[in-house]
């Protein structure tokens, strides 16, 4: 059963095999994040734990059982006990239900552990599957995404009122 963990140093080497097993697959929906980011991925890695630790977001990653990752789950800390939400699930992960099951898990963990009240994510219009799974988790469309938001591409907010968790 795959679990879901708080983002650790001993994860980079795996978070890196993710991201470039995966590189092609998420260039299809989201923005290429660039050579930049994998030649210095020590660094940022690095830097997101530093970002954890003063209490600015929240990194998740979900585990298999043979200690590989298959997806990331981050919330940025934004106002006023709200979150922005972002994921991205392994290729060969995909389509099982986990990204549905983990953002719900990761809302439940929003609010007992970071008493946050409201998550927020914006997706592309082309990035159905990611649509999909926000409206199964309990998000609704509040609307439009400034392009800025999403590299470029056209898309929606959506948002989850945590209250309705308690």
């Amino acid at each position: 059963m795959p679990e879901l963990q708080r983002l650790r140093a001993d994860h980079a080497s795996a978070v890196l095999d993710f991201e470039l097993a995966n590189r092609g697959y998420f260039a299809a929906s989201i923005s290429d994040r660039g050579d930049a980011f994998y030649e210095r991925f020590t660094e940022r890695h690095d830097a997101l734990l530093t970002e954890q630790e003063a209490g600015l977001a929240a990194y998740h990653v979900l585990i298999a059982e043979d200690g590989s990752v298959l997806g990331r789950f981050n919330l940025i800390f934004v106002e006023d006990g709200s979150a922005e939400l972002g994921y991205r699930v392994a290729q060969h992960a995909a389509g099982r239900g986990l990204a549905t099951t983990t953002v719900r898990e990761l809302c439940h963990l929003a609010t007992a552990r970071y008493g946050l009240r409201k998550v927020r994510a914006a997706t592309s219009l082309q990035n159905t599957a990611s649509e999909k799974v926000l409206i199964k988790a309990g998000f609704l469309p509040v609307g439009p995404a400034d392009p800025s938001d999403l590299g470029g591409k056209r898309g929606t907010w959506y948002e989850r009122d945590l209250a309705d968790d308690e």
